[in-house]
């Protein structure tokens, strides 16, 4: 059992180790991820190997052990190997046949403020922060791609990388329209203000996913901007990129150099291609419930973040949690628990 699955991580591990696949980059990236993709399920295949056969010994000992002792002791043993093995098996079932492939890649997550103002731009200055923090609880990396500052802190668009395995799969219930309540610091009289911030969650898009043709795109070059769009260098390092065929733009300034800007810029792009590949899709094979991935015209709130009443509250499932503060700052496991339990049907 699973011997096919082994032969074929040993052959991709062969496949790596061969010199000659250096000189050929598309290759190497498409049996990197390929190797990188079954490894989780390979080792669950050896570890439930190891348990089946200690199952096995155990079974044998209950069988034909005459030390009443020893005999019980096996046959104790038994019933948590089983158990352990079935446990296994399942988990190496969902890993070659996820409910969803790109749940396993990284996410590219784009947060922009809706209604509201400077209140709007500094919410989604907060939510940036949950989900950075959330990324760190969860030991994954956080890289900004691009960002458009305001003078007090807040953001009027920020776009983000979330790299590590499982990324997407964890944020991808999060796309939406999220609505905040609460007394702005600018407020002198003490009022509650309802503001809103559009999250979008893109599953990354590798090279191999998607390929993009350098004739269909046209790239700028201009000086990076601060806080009030004054420039903060006099070099042309940030990049404007736009997809002719679909007028799609994307604005990247944020990494170190023009080349870093341009790769990131490109990627951001493939990850939003790819999702409209996806959306399109969809929307063919079920004109009456067209899905948008990544649209960002999201109309419908997903969830409101009540601060007098210390309560968010997710409406696509109609559950409260309280502790808003603890939240704001990463603690979402319970949030995302009870969305993947009720949206993965």
């Amino acid at each position: 059992m699973y011997e096919d699955l082994k032969q074929k991580y040993k052959d991709l591990e062969a496949k790596l180790s061969d010199p000659a696949l250096m000189n050929d980059r598309a290759e190497l990236t498409k049996i990197s991820k390929e190797h990188s993709n079954l490894k989780p399920a390979y080792e669950l295949v050896l570890d439930w190997e190891k348990v089946m056969e200690d199952l096995k010994g155990n079974q044998e000992m209950a069988k034909t052990e005459t030390d009443p002792e020893l005999k019980k002791m096996a046959e104790d043993e038994i019933d948590g190997l089983q158990n352990k093995a079935d446990t296994l098996e399942k988990a190496i079932k969902e890993e070659l046949h996820p409910a969803s492939p790109n749940d396993k890649k990284n996410a590219i997550v784009e947060i922009r403020g809706g209604t509201g103002g400077d209140e709007s731009a500094l919410f989604t200055a907060n939510l940036f922060r949950m989900y950075s923090r959330f990324a760190e609880k969860h030991n994954l990396k956080v890289d900004i791609l691009n960002s458009s500052v305001i003078g007090l802190g807040g953001y009027k668009e920020i776009i983000f990388e979330v790299k590590g395995a499982g990324a997407y799969g964890l944020l991808k219930y999060e796309a939406g329209t999220h609505r905040v309540q609460r007394v702005p610091e600018t407020e002198k009289q003490g009022r509650i203000h309802t503001s809103t911030s559009t999250v979008v969650v893109l599953p990354e898009a590798e090279e191999v996913d998607l390929e993009i043709k350098m004739s269909d795109i046209r790239i700028d070059t201009f000086c990076s901007s601060g806080p009030g769009g004054q420039s903060v260098n006099t070099t042309y390092s940030a990049i404007r990129v736009l997809h002719v065929p679909t007028g799609m733009i994307v604005s990247c300034q944020d990494q170190k150099s023009q080349h870093q800007n341009k790769e990131k810029a490109l990627q951001v792009l493939r990850s939003r291609l790819l999702a409209k590949v996806e959306e399109d899709r969809q929307a063919r094979e079920s004109a009456e419930r067209k899905i948008q991935v990544g649209g960002g015209d999201r109309s419908d709130k997903i969830r409101t973040y009540n601060f007098p009443q210390d309560r968010i509250t997710d409406h696509r499932i109609g559950k409260s949690w309280h502790n808003i503060s603890t939240i704001m700052e990463g603690d979402m496991d319970e949030i995302i628990s009870a969305l993947k339990q009720n949206l993965e049907k």
